[in-house]
């Protein structure tokens, strides 16, 4: 615990944080990200790859509906896509879980490991998914009354999985704890959101937009338009687990600042004599009152 270097910080001191955590531990953080998507990567090109495109055929659309071969593709696209939907969810829990919980462990000065990241999330993934259910709810509500009242609110929300697991909130409790959390701070949420989406979409267009171009130019060689979809996928794939833990690191660091601002955590932390991290205040107010 000597290590532990818990105080206010200033938006520039976050971001310097979470880039110093990502830069000191990046195989950590790499494999807690790439190890789920793998499973995503994976079922992607086997569909690029290995699932046989039909011939066009000339035939009247209702004939087309009626025959055992479509109707069979279309059962199996049915379930491709409910078993990819799936594999997504679990591999997005983990990869988000895992990553919060080895911030913790790092930004408390304790140690750990990819493993020991991954398997804290069993047992957790209905909880979180309540929560990024919830989530994704209350920003798609607010957002029915235009834009901004949908960016605020997801700026409120931005702690609210850090709470879920850390806390051991549910998923009502999480963004309520979190809507407490960022009460004044929605300005600082917004900016780590902004910096996030910027570095994405750069990587996006440093590893992904090249293929897509190929697959434009070769567009009348199926052969070959597989080949650049399949690298396509796995420009994807590294652009993701290479930018998606610098916004789950920076969360968890923005939730313990909070709570050292608001709650004098530091204190807290210091006064335990198990060295454990104390949960948040009970009486905090909701997001509803």
């Amino acid at each position: 615990m000597a290590n532990v270097d818990l105080r206010p910080l200033s938006l520039g001191e976050i971001l310097d944080r979470t880039f110093s955590l990502y830069r000191r531990n990046f195989l950590l953080f790499l494999g807690i990200t790439a190890l789920p998507q793998l499973l995503i990567l994976a079922l992607n090109l086997a569909e690029t790859l290995l699932v046989p495109r039909p011939a066009p055929r000339v035939q009247a659309p209702v004939e087309q509906l009626q025959s055992p071969a479509a109707s069979g593709l279309l059962a199996f696209g049915i379930l491709g896509v409910i078993v990819g939907i799936i594999i997504y969810i679990v591999a997005y829990l983990f990869a988000q879980g895992g990553t919060v919980y080895a911030v913790s462990e790092l930004y408390l000065g304790r140690q750990t490991t990819i493993g020991a990241s991954l398997r804290r999330m069993r047992g957790e993934l209905l909880s979180l998914f309540g929560v990024i259910f919830l989530n994704g709810l209350a920003v798609m509500g607010a957002t029915l009354f235009l834009i901004i009242p949908g960016i605020y609110v997801a700026c409120r929300l931005i702690t609210c999985v850090p709470a879920a697991l850390l806390e051991d909130l549910g998923p009502r409790a999480s963004l309520e704890r979190s809507f407490h959390l960022t009460q004044g701070n929605a300005g600082r949420s917004f900016l780590i959101f902004l910096l996030y989406f910027i570095i994405l979409y750069a990587a996006f267009f440093l590893f992904a937009l090249p293929f897509t171009i190929m697959v434009g130019i070769y567009a009348k060689d199926p052969s070959m338009v597989r080949i650049w979809l399949a690298l396509g996928q796995i420009g994807n794939f590294l652009a993701l687990v290479l930018v998606s833990p610098i916004l789950t690191i920076a969360t968890a660091v923005f939730y313990y600042d909070l709570r050292v601002r608001k709650e004098a955590f530091d204190l807290q932390l210091m006064m335990s004599p198990t060295g454990a991290a104390p949960s948040g205040s009970a009486g905090a107010p909701t997001m509803l009152s």
